[in-house]
């Protein structure tokens, strides 16, 4: 890829947070995202291109404590991210183990429905299932000025009209969740501050009431699968 002219660029989101994306788009064009705290990074997902110039860009904004990953969409390279930072762990819920397809010792397979990937740093692994039985979303706080973020991946797709999310069991396939599954999804959230939802691509981020959006995203879902 490197032969190919492929490279990682970095952009400042917001202060304390970071997308990582390749150019050209590769596969789907999906990010990565780097949230900074006092207490370590989190490197959110991990992009199949890693390089040294990528590697050096991270190391200076204070490099990465653990690697955190919603679904396995995002498993191929996260060894070779451990292993850039330090062999740092990597999280990813029990519920989808069997889509590890490399084990390794830095895999660290959470259980239960939340999870600290780095003490001290306030963040939070919340697993919604879904899309995949372990999906999981990551809590940051102190993102959007301390009102809150999520960084969703496509658990919760944010849609191209940013007032809306929606959700998927099957994207390839275009098969939707059920009405209970949607509601279990959000009841799981809500007790969580949520100004910003921050999703797998470019752009794609919810920007003010990411609680309220999620609401009425269920509402409009359900209404329509059940016919209203």
């Amino acid at each position: 890829m490197a032969a190919d002219g492929y490279r990682n660029e970095l952009e400042t989101l917001e202060p304390g947070l970071t997308s990582i994306g390749t150019v050209p788009v590769f596969a789907i064009g999906q990010r990565a995202l780097l949230v900074q705290t006092p207490a370590g990074n989190v490197l959110w997902d991990c992009q199949s291109f890693i390089d040294e110039a990528t590697i050096q860009a991270v190391m200076a904004l204070g490099g990465v404590a653990a690697i955190a990953i919603s679904h396995p969409h995002f498993y191929g390279a996260c060894i070779e991210w451990s292993a850039a930072f330090g062999d740092v762990p990597v999280f990813i819920h029990a519920a989808d183990r069997q889509w590890v397809m490399r084990p390794d010792p830095r895999v660290v397979l959470w259980e239960g429905e939340t999870a600290g990937p780095v003490p001290g740093s306030g963040l939070t692994l919340v697993r919604l299932g879904g899309h995949f039985s372990g999906a999981a979303v990551l809590h940051w706080p102190d993102g959007a000025d301390g009102r809150g973020a999520v960084l969703c991946g496509d658990t919760i797709q944010v849609v191209m009209d940013r007032r809306y999310v929606s959700f998927m069991y099957s994207y390839p396939n275009l098969i939707p969740l059920s009405a209970e599954e949607i509601e279990r999804i959000v009841a799981a959230l809500r007790g969580y501050r949520c100004e910003r939802l921050y999703g797998a691509w470019s752009g794609r981020v919810v920007m003010a009431d990411g609680l309220a959006a999620v609401e009425r995203s269920v509402a409009r879902y359900i209404g329509r699968i059940g016919g209203a």
